[in-house]
């Protein structure tokens, strides 16, 4: 059990899993709002043994260092890879702390937002109307770069709604290519495809001028990540061409950081995570929970 756990941020816990924190340490304090500064996490974390957190704010060795009683990191979010993540896990490491993320629990609502996007501009349907008349997924060139989780369930959906499917990897997927998947290198793909949809780990850039070029115009191009699949230099440079159009759910999923995208007409961007539904948060806390009590139950056999 853990002395005190502090969750130092926002952390998207439904109510029966906060009650559920109260089983797990002997006091909880879950603050509502995000920490101004580094000092306030310092001091918002204190002596707590055990630490949630979502993916606002960054732990980095300068904060971790100043907490020396951390045993535990729970990031309620999405852990890919430690050069991705908001926390330094190899700081981490150093200091004995364990950090356990989630992942796959918002794929779902990614994948229908990118149905719902595909189809009006497909039909017109509040969207310019992509096509001379309206047009059925059925037949659509659609292409995935990157086939994991959400790559594979956007693909598995288009290809149930009579689309041809390929796919773009950095490793061949032969059970899906058995299931109708085509393989295409990177640049072949996006001339080939009708429709791109960019399904990458957060700080993955596979998309600049070379690719756009490759691209060409009258294509739709989607980004599911968390953040940007492209150089937003040479995505500008395509959408001044007449290239297509370019959709993301969010801003983080844009790169906007200099606002040179955010206003065209070209670019859908609501800025709305499409992964935060009722049925993720189920799962996000369901999974969060499992991985506090996967790190309890194995440091209860240490003792």
């Amino acid at each position: 059990m853990f002395r005190k756990l502090t969750a130092i941020e926002p952390v998207s816990l439904e109510d029966w899993a906060e009650e559920k924190l109260n089983t797990y340490a002997k006091e909880v304090t879950l603050y509502r709002d995000i920490p101004a500064d580094e000092q306030e996490i310092i001091r918002r974390i204190g002596d707590s043994d055990a630490v949630l957190v979502s993916y606002t704010t960054r732990l980095g060795r300068s904060v971790l260092e100043k907490c020396p009683s951390i045993r535990y990191i729970g990031m309620c979010c999405s852990l890919y890879s430690e050069e991705s993540a908001n926390v330094d896990i190899a700081c981490a490491r150093e200091q004995g702390i364990r950090v356990m993320g989630i992942r796959d629990y918002g794929d779902r609502g990614v994948v229908e937002f990118v149905l719902s996007e595909l189809v009006r501009f497909l039909h017109g349907f509040d969207r310019p109307l992509l096509y001379d008349l309206p047009t059925e997924i059925t037949g659509l060139k659609a292409g995935i770069i990157g086939l994991g989780v959400s790559g594979t369930m956007i693909g598995e959906a288009l290809q149930f709604m009579g689309a041809e499917v390929s796919y773009s990897s950095r490793t061949r997927k032969p059970q899906k290519e058995a299931e109708g998947f085509i393989y295409r290198p990177l640049k072949e793909l996006l001339s080939e495809s009708q429709a791109v949809f960019a399904c990458l780990n957060k700080n993955v850039i596979l998309l600049g001028g070379e690719e756009f070029k490759a691209l060409g115009k009258g294509k739709l191009l989607f980004n599911t990540s968390i953040g940007p699949a492209h150089e937003v230099p040479a995505l500008a440079d395509w959408l001044s061409v007449g290239g297509g159009y370019f959709i993301c759910d969010t801003e983080g999923a844009l790169g906007d950081t200099e606002g040179i995208l955010r206003d065209r007409s070209h670019v859908i961007c609501p800025n709305v995570s499409a992964g935060r539904t009722r049925q993720a948060f189920g799962l996000l806390s369901k999974k969060v929970l499992d991985n506090i009590e996967i790190f309890l139950g194995e440091a209860e056999k240490k003792a």
